[in-house]
């Protein structure tokens, strides 16, 4: 096998996706908008393609492109959570941008080009390969949150989203050219050996303001003034893209830019997650309590579920990163399960985005209500469903490491967004009784059942996702 063609084997998916992205955007060119729903049905098909890739039996771990790019078993594990957020985010968004006239080709094509971006920067191994794909993702994404062009919400989502995402992102780069200055070299494992036994001021800054671009693209806190109003004003099949699949690729990105360039300088990244950490957690916990719009509600939950998966992070042991990453497998099935929900229900014209919408829903649909109050004890840490385990599998290593106090802390804000969790279960069984639901496509109960069956038998059969997290974990360090 040629070295050209040895690269290209190790870059299947981000080729898949790249290609199909540019076929799906000339043949909507050619077809006009009477080919949309087909354009939609092969992105859907070419993001599988890509996902299948990913069990190609290639060798362990693999730096290609001139150290710009790494193919690993963490880099597989991260993609394939990546995929299938942006798989599932596509089926649900079929019947809703059917009905609100805004199923245009260009859509399945931005979220081909959005995903490519995060399986680029997933896979990243030095500064200049991190940008290229946290830009590609990043530019894509501005286009969705603002795709309902004469929804004035959406039209100021797309913006704030652009604005502050623009400064985050001069922020990163700003970071990384620190970094660069003081290393001598953009590589993540040459950054490394360049800081050992020589940590200045301008790498501590360098790594400030790299995190600071890392924590905006994953809401945390003090950088998480974008999620609320776009979650809210954006069409909510893109809501509930934002909040699966860019997730996965960024904390991806964070683990791997952490531990492959900083080990050398733990006390210094271990003080500012521990900082963003926090914040996220009681900011997630304390501010959604008040929200009555549900899509505002998942702005701040995502906000504290990200807090709570960096707790594994801060310890910087194996064990730790294996639990982020069952974390992450775990937070991606409840997300998409409580986005399925969402969209599954639909008062005459209008979907459902109020918690009062959904007073007295167990006597008007008990499977329905089953279904969401699952997702909102999982998403509680109730045990012994999912969000259980996947707090246990962060706290447990920060406890090791002897991080107790902010294990504690932890659960104890978890018991505080416990709160509005069970009061949308209150809602639900308790309330009188609103209107009925209209029925909904087989495509979202289908995701729908999916979610559930995992979060409600993960407890019983977790080795598929133990056993893939802990070889993406090992190959990490």
């Amino acid at each position: 096998m040629t070295p050209i063609s040895f690269a290209l084997a190790h870059t299947l998916p981000e080729l898949i996706l790249a290609g199909g992205a540019l076929v799906l955007l000339m043949l909507g060119a050619f077809k006009g908008h009477k080919g949309d729903w087909i354009i939609s049905e092969l992105a859907i098909a070419i993001i599988g393609i890509a996902f299948l890739t990913l069990f190609t039996p290639l060798a362990g771990k693999v730096v290609i492109w001139d150290g710009a790019f790494i193919d690993d078993a963490f880099g597989r594990f991260m993609k394939g959570l990546a995929l299938i957020g942006s798989m599932v985010s596509l089926l649900l968004s079929r019947e809703y941008m059917a009905r609100e006239k805004i199923d245009q080709f260009e859509y399945p094509v931005l979220i081909l080009l959005a995903t490519t971006g995060m399986c680029m920067l997933i896979s990243a191994q030095n500064l200049i390969g991190l940008y290229l794909g946290l830009e590609l993702m990043s530019l894509s994404l501005y286009v969705l949150a603002s795709f309902h062009r004469d929804n004035l919400r959406a039209s100021e989502a797309g913006l704030k989203y652009f604005v502050l995402g623009a400064l985050s992102s001069g922020m990163l780069l700003y970071g990384a050219s620190l970094l660069y200055g003081f290393a001598g070299t953009v590589s993540f494992t040459g950054i490394a050996e360049a800081l050992k036994g020589n940590v200045s001021l301008g790498v501590v800054f360098g790594l400030v303001f790299l995190l600071a671009g890392l924590a905006f693209k994953m809401s945390m806190v003090p950088f998480h003034m974008w999620t609320p109003d776009v979650y809210e004003g954006a069409p909510t099949p893109v809501t509930a893209f934002f909040a699966s699949a860019p997730k996965m690729a960024a904390v991806a990105i964070t683990l791997r830019i952490i531990i492959t360039a900083f080990p050398g300088i733990m006390p210094q990244w271990q003080q500012i997650l521990i900082f963003i950490s926090l914040l996220s957690m009681a900011l997630g916990s304390f501010a959604a309590i008040g929200q009555t719009n549900l899509k505002r509600l998942m702005a701040y939950s995502s906000i504290g579920h990200m807090g709570f998966a960096m707790v594994g992070l801060v310890p910087g042991t194996q064990s730790g990163i294996y639990g982020v990453l069952i974390y992450m497998a775990i937070y991606l099935a409840m997300t998409l399960g409580t986005f399925a929900a969402l969209l599954s229900m639909r008062i005459g014209d209008r979907y459902v985005e109020t918690i009062a919408d959904l007073a007295g829903l167990s006597r008007n649909n008990g499977v329905m209500a089953f279904f969401i109050a699952m997702m909102m004890l999982s998403l509680a840490g109730i045990p012994p469903l999912a969000g259980f385990f996947a707090k246990l599998y962060v706290f447990q290593p920060a406890v090791e490491a002897g991080f107790y106090w902010l294990a504690v802390i932890g659960v104890l804000l978890s018991v505080v967004s416990t709160f509005y969790y069970l009061r949308i279960v209150k809602v639900i069984y308790f309330d009188a009784p609103a209107e009925r639901f209209s029925p909904v496509q087989r495509e979202v109960t289908g995701v729908l059942w999916a979610s559930s069956f995992v979060i409600l038998l993960f407890w019983i059969y977790p080795a598929p996702v133990l056993n893939a997290a802990s070889v993406a974990a090992r190959s990490l360090f």
